[in-house]
């Protein structure tokens, strides 16, 4: 995008000189507050809006010397509330474009079906209208339809801000998922600065008025933020969601305040700790006790104080570390392998100490590395 700009008869002008550089084979988000002008910027890409100025380039060419109706196909849309048939069943709202295209309908429910396997829909569902699914599957449905033809560029428009939290995070995971196996270019705007941390591969702040604040990754806007509309924007916690690129396989660990339930009363006794973590015969966690409390016979899992959400050391995050150990009643974080195993125990000291080593060596690629 060169200097693009679109200002409307009454003056308004909803984007003003946008120039953007968007990589291939990445998720590039729009983000800002509204007004900002990020839906009519992702409407311009695929000309639902036409520009007053600039020039927009995909892959080198103007987009305006290609006919607008192959332009549009050749871009898979989302929105919010999926936007779907609802005279239609799933798999023919999947298989819209690809029927446009000329596909036969044999070919193409064949590809609706293999694209509800891959957004996690469950094909028993292919026969059925949008009004029988939740918001979540319409939301996938949406997205599978929008992959239907295979196109290079997908626009998402705030596609799982409709949902609740949880089903918006399945949904964000799904995307990524999708993404690291397809490797599209997607364009995808949102108002959630956190939903736009997660997903982006660059992340463009947008100022209302349509000019661009800030485009840059998501670590180097954590850490930089350009000016005090960036600042303020991303909020007060920026610091602990910079955390989420710092991985936690150097956070050191120790075993010494890990015992099995059945150690016995003279083990629980003799150990010089405020608290001990108590796994049972697997290595998997129940919970915290006093030494005194399991030596006199308190080692039922209710007896015991939760341990909270523990985290994966090299698979989480340090943020996740740091989550976890706030959420302990203890303040020590449960480390445990991918198969629910303890492998060791982090006090917030420890994670304090690993936090200003990560800042001081600089934030690694989060690739593979959960919040």
């Amino acid at each position: 995008m060169e200097s693009v700009t679109k200002r409307y008869p009454d003056g308004t002008v909803a984007v003003d000189q946008l120039s953007l550089d968007i990589p291939d084979g990445s998720i590039t988000v729009l983000v800002g507050p509204s007004g900002c002008g990020k839906t009519t910027t992702l409407r311009m890409i695929n000309r639902m809006v036409e520009p007053t100025e600039g020039t927009i380039l995909l892959d080198g060419t103007d987009i305006q010397r290609r006919p607008v109706t192959t332009l549009r196909r050749s871009m898979g849309y989302v929105i919010q509330n999926a936007g779907l048939f609802q005279h239609r069943t799933i798999v023919d709202n999947i298989a819209t474009v690809p029927r446009m295209l000329g596909w036969g309908k044999q070919k193409a429910r064949a590809r609706a079906a293999e694209l509800m396997e891959r957004v996690g829909l469950d094909t028993s569902l292919a026969r059925r209208y949008p009004y029988q699914l939740s918001g979540g599957q319409q939301q996938r449905v949406g997205v599978a339809r929008a992959l239907a033809a295979d196109p290079p560029v997908l626009l998402m428009d705030e596609p799982f801000s409709a949902v609740d939290p949880v089903v918006r995070k399945g949904l964000q995971d799904e995307l990524l998922r999708i993404q690291a196996e397809l490797g599209k270019t997607i364009v995808f705007v949102t108002h959630d600065i956190d939903e736009a941390i997660k997903l982006g591969t660059m992340v463009a702040v947008l100022r209302t008025g349509g000019r661009l604040a800030q485009f840059a990754s998501p670590a180097e806007l954590l850490s930089a933020p350009a000016d005090a509309f960036v600042e303020d924007f991303l909020g007060a916690d920026r610091g602990v969601r910079r955390l989420s690129f710092f991985p936690s396989a150097a956070l050191e660990l120790t075993t010494a305040p890990v015992v099995r339930a059945d150690a016995g009363a003279e083990r629980f006794a003799a150990a010089d700790a405020p608290y001990l973590l108590v796994t049972d015969a697997d290595g998997r966690p129940l919970g915290w006790g006093t030494p005194a409390g399991l030596a006199a016979g308190d080692t039922a899992p209710d007896r015991l104080l939760p341990y909270g959400r523990p985290f994966v050391p090299g698979t989480d995050s340090l943020r996740a570390a740091l989550d976890c150990a706030v959420l302990s009643p203890t303040g020590w974080a449960v480390a445990v392998d991918p198969d629910g195993r303890v492998t060791g125990v982090a006090s917030q000291t420890t994670i304090g100490e690993a936090i200003r080593a990560a800042h001081a060596a600089g934030p690694a690629d989060r690739a593979g590395v959960a919040p």
